[in-house]
């Protein structure tokens, strides 16, 4: 892949509005399907803002009423806001874009990222982003006096973990020692070229998560560098690091397209 550029948006008191930052992918992206600018990748803080992908249900929102931007990448709802360190690589890839390889790309140089702060990260199956796994579910402490196997967030249609106080939410997972997600990815590819990318939780206020269903996940949780390791960690630490793993990742990978299976004609369908 060819050298990757980082340009930094706005952090802090400069973070950058989520809208602002969009229209900024868009012109980007367009660039860079023209070829009048290297592959780039943008990083930023956001303020506080849900975002939701193109398979977030309405029952995942907050139940406040409070406004969800709908956006064009895949995944679920999220929140962005400040002690999140987000980036989008602009990435042109060879045709038909293979979308898994990229995703596993980002979640590479994350893990490596966390694993730099002393932080174990991994994949999960069926679930994209980077996770610090929990404890095995027989060894975790019961939900409400309850044994694992009746957690009504799995086996009761009707239950809401929002509704349901600090117990359930998102945020606690790591004290009831389950599975929690410390970077989220979701992205889109036009015209072989990526979009949106992935939010790394550096040190946020995690309960912002409280007030949804995070990727639509209802059995694990949040957590953030600053959580795993008890001690203070800024975006400040954090960014030379994620930039590092990023360019090592990415310039050295080698993509190449999708495989498209075709199946071959059936007998009954040759020509006679």
């Amino acid at each position: 892949m060819s050298e990757l550029r980082f340009v930094r948006l706005g952090f802090g008191e400069e973070a950058v509005d989520y809208q602002e930052a969009w229209q900024k992918q868009r012109e980007v992206h367009a660039a860079r399907f023209e070829d009048t600018v290297p592959d780039t990748c943008l990083l930023l803080e956001h303020p506080p803002v849900y975002t939701a992908g193109r398979r977030t249900l309405d029952s995942e929102r907050p139940l406040d009423g409070t406004p969800v931007v709908d956006v064009d990448r895949g995944g679920k709802i999220t929140w962005h806001g400040p002690g999140q360190l987000v980036g989008y690589p602009i990435l042109k890839l060879p045709r038909p874009v293979d979308v898994v390889a990229h995703v596993r790309r980002l979640e590479d140089a994350l893990i490596l990222t966390a694993a730099e702060f002393g932080v174990e990260a991994t994949r999960v199956e069926g679930r994209s982003g980077a996770w610090v796994l929990g404890d095995p579910v027989e060894d975790r402490p019961s939900l409400g006096g309850l044994s694992l196997d009746f957690d009504p967030r799995l086996h009761d249609e009707e239950f809401d973990a929002r509704l349901n106080g600090p117990e359930y939410a998102p945020s606690n997972a790591g004290q009831r020692r389950e599975d929690r997600k410390l970077a989220a990815i979701g992205i889109r590819v036009a015209k072989g070229v990526t979009m949106h990318g992935f939010s790394l939780n550096v040190n946020p206020d995690n309960t912002w998560f409280d007030r949804i269903v995070p990727c639509g996940i209802r059995d694990a949780g949040v957590t953030s560098l600053a959580n795993e390791l008890g001690r203070e960690v800024t975006i400040a630490e954090v960014l030379p690091v994620v930039e590092k793993h990023l360019r090592n990742v990415l310039e050295n990978a080698r993509p190449v397209p999708r495989v498209i299976e075709r199946e071959e004609p059936s007998k009954a369908a040759a020509p006679a």
